[in-house]
């Protein structure tokens, strides 16, 4: 399957294909050819053309921009297409991306904060000056309902007060989920007020690269499948949300956020709002894996991981949320706004 996939990049392709990292939505690979390497991405969680064309447009309107760091590049078949239809008869796509200098960070440590703020605020400044011809395919994390149609109000109510077997001992964390998620439903209002932009949606530490040698330094940003429009302050709150879950979190926030304020401030109201938007983002995860569960795309395994994880981040980040404000207003908050 892979060896086909790329001859429709490289017809006279005779190299190799490497496995790579791959996550819950799509699967890498590595292809050499005649000294160049590439990155074979092949998409798993859908089968919508529209959604990849959207990342892959947004990704050529980036290559315009000189950023202090690297994007993907889609590379082109011999007849200019950047995505090609697996005949696996699955209803899959796959594209191939020009390789990029550097390593995925350390897992549970993380020692390029304040690098990948200041990058962070750099794609926010580009993404806002991105005119798309079409709209994005994603809606915003405030839009829970709508993105997730399997997690009604009264689904996601009724699984977390009422848990099915596979998760009846879980019923203490799905409360603290089901909780958040009631509130956020209650709040949304105030999340539609504030300045909106494209996003890439789901900047953290396992979306980048860094260097080899020096790893404080980002030196990509990557996956931008989940790009949209939504509150431009989202994208700082989901590097913020990811970081809590690795070792010396203050540290590393407060790093965070003195690179990303070197390049951007945030008005007040986005300053307020961000540990609600905190906790969206852990709600969405949750729903995102509910989904998965529901749709069978995974055992109940999965969603009993996420669970604990995520309700016991929600749990922490009641303890954490003054220290957080005040690292919000010292490095982000645009005092003359």
């Amino acid at each position: 399957m892979s060896d086909e996939t790329v001859k429709q990049y490289w017809p006279d392709w005779n190299g190799t294909v490497k496995e790579g990292d791959s996550g819950w939505n799509n699967t890498t690979r590595y292809v050499e050819n005649k000294g160049l390497s590439c990155v074979l991405r092949i998409y798993e969680t859908h089968r919508d053309r529209d959604k990849i064309e959207f990342e892959h447009n947004l990704l050529m309107h980036l290559q315009k921009f000189p950023l202090n760091f690297k994007v993907p590049v889609p590379v082109r078949t011999p007849e200019g297409e950047t995505i090609i239809a697996l005949e696996d008869g699955t209803g899959r796509y796959a594209c191939l991306f020009e390789y990029i200098e550097g390593v995925r960070p350390e897992e549970g440590r993380f020692h390029a904060a304040y690098s990948f703020g200041q990058a962070a605020a750099e794609l926010t400044l580009a993404l806002a000056a991105v005119q798309m011809e079409q709209p994005p395919a994603y809606r915003p994390y405030y839009e829970l309902r709508q993105a997730y149609p399997a997690c009604s109000y009264e689904a996601v109510r009724d699984f977390c007060g009422s848990p099915p077997k596979a998760f009846r001992e879980l019923k203490p964390s799905l409360l603290v989920l089901g909780e958040a998620y009631e509130e956020l439903c209650d709040r949304l209002p105030e999340l539609r007020r504030l300045p909106h932009q494209l996003v890439h949606g789901d900047l953290n530490p396992s979306n980048l690269l860094v260097d080899e040698e020096r790893t404080e330094n980002v030196t990509a940003l990557l996956d931008f499948e989940f790009c949209t429009r939504d509150v431009r302050a989202m994208e700082a709150a989901v590097a913020i949300s990811d970081l809590l879950g690795y070792d010396g979190k203050r540290m590393n926030i407060l790093r965070f956020c003195d690179g990303y304020g070197a390049r951007l401030r945030l008005i007040p109201e986005e300053i307020s709002a961000i540990p609600l938007l905190l906790r969206l983002r852990k709600v969405d995860v949750f729903l995102h894996f509910m989904s998965r569960f529901l749709k069978g795309t995974d055992g109940p395994q999965v969603l009993r991981s996420q669970v604990q994880t995520l309700s016991a981040g929600l749990e922490a980040l009641k303890q954490d949320e003054i220290w957080i404000r005040e690292i919000l207003r010292e490095h982000l908050l645009d005092h003359l706004a």
